[in-house]
C-alpha cells in the first residue's frame, strides 16, 4: 500500500496540489492519479481519504489524503502547529484504511515533514488487542522514498514512546500489576548501558519512611513498589539530574470513599503519570539525548480493605508533615508527597511530576490540554513550546496562596488531603497539597486526569487510553538537553 498527501486548492474549482512525492508517483503512472482524483468529485478536504487500486504493481493499493492548506503553520489561537498535525491526522485514516485492506506494509509519502508523518503512522494504527484471539493485521508503516530518513525514524521513537504508555494504561489491572510495571519498564531499559533500574520493595519504602504512600498500599494485598529509573545521558554524569515523578496507581477503587462502579474499570489506568514519565525516559534514552534523567514512580493499588485508610485517619509523611486523609479517593497525592520528598535528595535541576490526579482537571479542561501548575515560568515556557510542535497541548493552571490556605485550615494535623470547600477548585487545591512537599524552585505538576483517554477528540489515536502527554515530556527533554550543549 502507499498513502501520498495531497493539499487542499487555494481556489475551490482548483486542481489538486500534490506533495513532491505525490507529484513524483503521478509521473510515474503517466498523470493517471491526477486525472482520476479530478474525475472523483470535488478537491479533497483535510483528513478526508480516495482510494485507487490497480494503477502500479508495487502499489495494488493507494490512499491519497488531504493535508489541508499548504504551509500551515503555527496556529496562535489553537495553540499547535497546524501544519504538523494536519499530516498526523491524514496519514493515521490513510494507514488504517490499508490496514482494513490487510496489506501488510505501507509507504508513507513524508508530507514535507516526516517525523509528523512517522507520528501518525505508527500512532494511528496501534491498538491493544494482546489479549483477543482474533486480532487486526499488523502493518509495518516505512518511509516512502529516502529523503527523510533520519526524520521519520525520529517520530517512529516518539510515537512507540507514546505506545508504550498506552499499552501500560490501558492493559487490565491483573495484567499490570506494581510488579509487573516495574519489570515491563526494566526490560525495556535492559538494552541501555546507561541506564540504572532500582526495583524498591516494601521494606526499603518502609526505611525511607514514605508513610503516606504506605497507608494508601495498605489496603491491598498487592505489595507496593518505588520505581527509580536513572539515566544518565549528560556529558558529565555529575550534572543536575532532571527528574520525573509519576503516580503509580495501578488500579484504583477509591479505597473506603468508594467510586460509582459505572466507568470504574478504567481506574487500571490511573498510573498514566508512571506510564507517561517511564515511557519518556525509555523514548530519551532511545534517543541517546545528553541529559540526566531520574524517574520516580509510586505503584500500589488504592482498595477498600479492614487495612485500608479510613476518612479522618492522619498519616505521616516523609518530610515530617502530618496528612489528614479526608477523602480515601484523593490517594494520588498522598504517594506524590513521599516521591516529591524524596526527589529533593538528587540536587535536581527540576522536577516534574505527571499524574491523573482529579476529576476537577478534566472538569476544567477536558481533553484539550494537560492542565499545568508550577512555580517556574522557565520550565512552563520549555514545556509550552514542546507542547505547539507535539500537538499535545499543555495549558497553565494557577497555584494560588488562595488554595494553600484551603488545604492547610486543617483540624487535626498539618494539610488535609482535600480543599475545604469540598469540590471548589478541585485541581488547583490538589497542586497546592503538592506544593506543600516541595521545595525546588524549579517544579511543575501535570494534571492529565483530562487527557488519559481518546473517545475520539485526537484523531490520530483510536478510542482507548491516549498515553498523552509522553511526546510533550520527550520533546521538553529534547529542548532541556539542547540547552545543555549551547
Amino acid at each position: 500500500g502507499l498513502v501520498l498527501g495531497v493539499y487542499s486548492s487555494e481556489k475551490d474549482d482548483g486542481a489538486a496540489q500534490f506533495t513532491s512525492a505525490g507529484d513524483a508517483f503521478d509521473r510515474l503512472v503517466s498523470g493517471k492519479l491526477r486525472a482520476l482524483l479530478s474525475l472523483c468529485g470535488p478537491p479533497l478536504k483535510k483528513g478526508k481519504t480516495r482510494m485507487f487500486h490497480g494503477l502500479h504493481q508495487d502499489f495494488p493499493s493507494v490512499v491519497v489524503v488531504g493535508l489541508g492548506k499548504k504551509n500551515a503553520g503555527i496556529n496562535e489561537q489553537e495553540n499547535w502547529n497546524e501544519g504538523k498535525e494536519n499530516i498526523r491526522t491524514a496519514v493515521a485514516v490513510g494507514c488504517r484504511q490499508i490496514q482494513d485492506l490487510e496489506i501488510p506494509c505501507v509507504e508513507v509519502d513524508p508530507c514535507g515533514d516526516a517525523q509528523a508523518a512517522a507520528e501518525g503512522a505508527v500512532l494511528g494504527l496501534h491498538e491493544y488487542n494482546e489479549l483477543k484471539q482474533k486480532k487486526k493485521p499488523v502493518v509495518t508503516p516505512q518511509l516512502h522514498g529516502s529523503a527523510e530518513s533520519e526524520a521519520w525514524q525520529k517520530g517512529v521513537i516518539y510515537a512507540e514512546g507514546q505506545n508504550l504508555a498506552r499499552y501500560l494504561m490501558e492493559a487490565p489491572a491483573n495484567y499490570i500489576t506494581p510488579i509487573k510495571f516495574a519489570e515491563h519498564i526494566e526490560q525495556k531499559l535492559r538494552s541501555f548501558s546507561n541506564v540504572k533500574v532500582h526495583i524498591r520493595p516494601e521494606s526499603w519504602i518502609t526505611t525511607q519512611e514514605m508513610g503516606a504512600f504506605l497507608s494508601v498500599a495498605k489496603g491491598s494485598a498487592e505489595p507496593p513498589i518505588f520505581l527509580e529509573i536513572h539515566y544518565l545521558g549528560g556529558a558529565n554524569t555529575d550534572d543536575s539530574p532532571l527528574v520525573f515523578v509519576g503516580k503509580g496507581v495501578t488500579f484504583d477503587s477509591g479505597g473506603i470513599s468508594l467510586k460509582p462502579s459505572s466507568g470504574m474499570d478504567a481506574m487500571r489506568a490511573d498510573m498514566g503519570g508512571a506510564a507517561t514519565v517511564c515511557s519518556a525516559i525509555v523514548t530519551a534514552a532511545a534517543l541517546n539525548l545528553p541529559l540526566n534523567i531520574i524517574g520516580l514512580a509510586p505503584l500500589c493499588e488504592n482498595m477498600p480493605s479492614g487495612k485500608a485508610n479510613k476518612p479522618g485517619d492522619v498519616v505521616r509523611a516523609k518530610n515530617g508533615k502530618t496528612i489528614q486523609v479526608d477523602n480515601t479517593d484523593a490517594e494520588g497525592r498522598l504517594l506524590l508527597a513521599d516521591a516529591l520528598c524524596y526527589a529533593h535528595n538528587f540536587n535536581t535541576r527540576a522536577i516534574v511530576n505527571a499524574a491523573t490526579l482529579t476529576g476537577a482537571m478534566d472538569v476544567a479542561l477536558g481533553s484539550a490540554a494537560t492542565g499545568v501548575f508550577t512555580n517556574s515560568s522557565w520550565l512552563w515556557t520549555h514545556l509550552y513550546e514542546a507542547s505547539i510542535l507535539t500537538g499535545d497541548r499543555v495549558w497553565r493552571m494557577p497555584l494560588f496562596q488562595h488554595y494553600t490556605k484551603q488545604v492547610t485550615d486543617c483540624p487535626l494535623a498539618d494539610v488535609s488531603n482535600i480543599g475545604k470547600y469540598s469540590r471548589a477548585g478541585g485541581a488547583c487545591t490538589a497542586a497546592a497539597f503538592l506544593k506543600e512537599f516541595v521545595t525546588a524552585s524549579h517544579w511543575a505538576h501535570l494534571d492529565i486526569a483530562g487527557v488519559m483517554s481518546n473517545k475520539d477528540e485526537v484523531p490520530y489515536l483510536r478510542k482507548g487510553m491516549a498515553g498523552r502527554p509522553t511526546r510533550t515530556l520527550v520533546e521538553f527533554v529534547a529542548r532541556l538537553s539542547q540547552d545543555n550543549h549551547n
